[in-house]
């Protein structure tokens, strides 16, 4: 049987709740989402959380709520999945992408740093935690405070993530999350805004519900980017599940980490202070296709997480970006299953095949 990349962990739990969602017969925004939205934030220690359809629709209210439009540049990634700049081109904004770190393959805050003190104008950054690793959020928050510029969390990926103990989607003026089937947590379809601010809070609100105030009295444009009951119903149950399944993915990424200790793969980094809740547990090797071809001869469902950088995205190339570690990570990125449907034998099962494959 193959090791699957993903395995959306769902049970008996959420059909109940979606259930009593459904016999209730309130299936689009109301009370359940509300709830959801104060669990989340909770969860995340921020004030506020404004539930959405997906996260590229939360990347996008979050941005809107933020001012952010027509006539800013937005600096991100373009190391990562394309709902980050599109989110940015969908605002009105134009985005601009900073390389990565090659260790954590989140954006370089040196590099950012040095294009800001030669003067480069940036409104807005959008930092990705990519594959469950917070960037240097305090090192950007630094920054933004210095040059004047708002700080958006995509924590598309780093549901639980903390940063000298606190969790992310408290760093930035606006955090957003995923929840799409393959998240380390799932709704079918969803995402979510936290923040401490009130007025952004106000402001993503009224975005995602067509720029209502109240009633049919709109003050704004805006989109119908709500989250469904049910799939807030979902939600709860798999917050619930959330620390039992973060644990999961550590202990299963362990034991990888120690299985290829001595391998010639490079292994994920964890800069101190920071944790990691590996919604991807990412290798690097220089024959990165012939790995992953050999694993399948296996029954290893390895995958490529990112194989295109944005900037070479037909969308993005008009973009001008100087990325070189961006390009070779997408060139020998590698992720191994780490879900928690991986069992401890699984995992040793994969760490030995990719033993047996580069040896």
């Amino acid at each position: 049987m193959t090791i699957s990349i993903s395995n959306p962990q769902l049970g008996q739990d959420e059909i109940e709740r979606v259930t009593e969602v459904i016999e209730g017969g309130m299936l689009a925004d109301g009370p359940e989402v509300r709830a959801f939205e104060d669990e989340f934030a909770s969860y995340c220690g921020a004030e506020y959380a404004v539930a959405t359809a997906n996260g590229t629709t939360a990347l996008h209210a979050a941005l809107e709520a933020l001012d952010v439009g027509p006539g800013d540049r937005v600096v991100t990634t373009p190391f990562t999945f394309i709902a980050t700049a599109n989110a940015i081109t969908l605002s009105g904004a134009e985005p601009a992408f900073v390389d990565i770190d090659p260790e954590t393959y989140n954006i370089d805050p040196d590099r950012l740093e040095r294009r800001l003190r030669d003067g480069e104008r940036v409104d807005a950054v959008v930092a990705v935690h990519l594959y469950g690793l917070p960037a240097d959020v305090t090192r950007l928050r630094e920054l933004a405070d210095e040059y004047d510029f708002s700080l958006v969390e995509d924590a598309a990926q780093a549901h639980g993530a903390t940063v000298d103990g606190e969790r992310v989607g408290t760093f930035g003026d606006a955090a957003c999350f995923s929840f799409y089937p393959t998240k380390n947590m799932t709704t079918g379809e969803g995402g979510m805004i936290t923040t401490d601010d009130p007025d952004v809070a106000a402001n993503a609100a009224q975005f995602v519900d067509h720029g209502r105030t109240e009633g049919y009295e709109h003050a704004e444009v805006g989109h119908n980017f709500r989250m469904t009951s049910i799939a807030a119903a979902i939600g709860r149950v798999q917050l619930d599940r959330l620390p039992t399944y973060t644990e999961r993915r550590r202990e299963n990424a362990e034991t990888l980490t120690e299985e290829l200790a001595d391998s010639p793969v490079r292994t994920p980094t964890v800069p101190d202070g920071r944790t990691h809740v590996f919604h991807q547990y990412t290798i690097r090797y220089e024959d990165r296709d012939a790995l992953k071809s050999e694993l399948a001869e296996r029954d290893v469902d390895a995958a490529v997480y990112y194989p295109v950088p944005l900037h070479r995205q037909e969308a993005y190339e008009h973009v001008t970006a100087d990325a070189p570690e961006s390009e070779r990570a997408a060139e020998e990125v590698l992720s191994l299953p780490v879900h928690p449907g991986v069992s401890s034998d699984d995992a040793r099962d994969v760490a030995g095949a990719v033993r047996e494959v580069v040896r």
